[in-house]
């Protein structure tokens, strides 16, 4: 969740440059307080923006790999040739599938959203209790992010024995480059209970 004020910088400084902003939205219907505010409702923003978008994580489809660029018009054609070359088509049925998730109720989407809330809450009222351990509380998606620095552990060593002796599965923060040091992600797409 970036904060509106860093959407509005990012705006200001990519308005007049020659330059296109990929925008990965594909959370923006999992949030659990502010709605997340999309670059492309800025001035000037709408033309110089590609949202990346799908339906795995907010319809729950995935694995399904389907996914969707909302783009300017005259990228939609050097787009499509590359897409279809680099992975031909997504199968009729979840094409279908997708039209499906669009077309119906969404009334799951904020149940499961609220579901996530509470898992959250759960989670990472359990990780600030743990000794030297931190976690900020995140404002949506289904990832907690703990720093760990204070517990003396490297990322990676500490990602690797939590997997061996205890049976759970996070990534190092170094997964997700040098800066990530000092930070574990865990996923809360778990049922509750688990």
């Amino acid at each position: 969740m970036i904060p509106p004020a860093d959407i509005r910088a990012i705006a200001d400084l990519a308005r007049d440059r020659d330059l296109i902003v990929l925008a990965d939205e594909i959370y923006s219907r999992i949030y659990f307080d502010e709605a997340p505010l999309s670059i492309t409702t800025l001035p000037g923003m709408l033309e110089k923006t590609i949202i990346l978008d799908g339906f795995s994580k907010t319809y729950a489809m995935t694995g399904w790999r389907m996914g969707y660029g909302v783009m300017p018009e005259w990228l939609v054609d050097p787009i499509n040739k590359l897409m279809v070359n680099s992975n031909s088509c997504t199968a009729s049925f979840t094409q279908r599938a997708g039209i499906a998730a669009l077309n119906g109720p969404q009334d799951e989407v904020a149940k499961m959203t609220a579901e996530f809330r509470r898992r959250r809450d759960a989670f990472c009222a359990g990780l600030n209790g743990l000794p030297g351990v931190r976690c900020a509380i995140p404002g949506g998606a289904f990832y907690a992010y703990p720093n760990i620095t204070g517990t003396g552990w490297k990322s990676e060593a500490l990602a690797d024995a939590l997997l061996k002796d205890a049976g759970l599965a996070c990534l190092s923060g170094t997964s997700f480059g040098a800066y990530g040091e000092g930070y574990l992600r865990f996923s809360i797409a778990n049922s509750y209970e688990t």
